[in-house]
């Protein structure tokens, strides 16, 4: 066991800049800005110049393990100002054809299985959802909104009660562009 754990020290890239105020932390960036709440995360965050400091409230190794997953989760917002995150699915269908459309912040899937009520998925934050044929394309700075509207349209064309290996119809997740 150690006797003192040690700051983690992340690095700004050029045309980056961090603001903590009353510990949420936004950073901005050339694609846009992305903020996230520390205030229920048992770490310290600190901003010095042109670096921010992670420093774990505890001495014990689950301290440590929570201030690794806070510099990820900082990693990922700057990787998101400067790069973006781009999901991509496919939308697969054998008998009737599947039609997705954006409306506001609902993807609404409409005769899945033949269904005469439409699926709708919800989008998080601020996505951009882009139908192009049978490709959806979710894009943005929160990988956290990304993933998780992603998610929400796969979830929207779950099938029940039958065997996943001969029913395939739906939409799925194939490739992640992670900046």
């Amino acid at each position: 066991m150690q006797s003192e754990i040690e700051q983690i020290i992340l690095e700004l890239p050029d045309g980056v800049k961090a603001k903590l105020d009353n510990n949420i932390l936004a950073i901005k960036g050339p694609l846009g800005e992305c903020k996230k709440d520390f205030s229920k995360i048992k770490v310290q965050v600190l901003q010095d110049s042109n670096k921010i400091l992670v420093k774990p409230l505890g001495k014990k190794r689950s301290d440590l393990s929570i201030a690794n997953t806070s510099r990820s989760i900082i990693k990922n917002m700057i990787k998101g100002v400067t790069k973006g995150f781009t999901y991509k699915l496919k939308v697969v269908f054998t008998h009737f054809p599947i039609s997705v459309k954006v409306k506001g912040k609902e993807v609404i899937i409409e005769n899945f299985y033949g269904e005469r009520s439409p699926r709708k998925a919800t989008i998080v934050g601020d996505c951009q959802v882009n139908v192009e044929g049978d490709d959806i394309i979710v894009k943005g700075i929160s990988l956290e909104d990304v993933g998780q509207t992603a998610a929400n349209i796969e979830q929207a064309t779950i099938v029940k009660r039958k065997d996943q290996r001969v029913f395939l119809d739906g939409i799925y997740i194939y490739e992640k562009v992670k900046g």
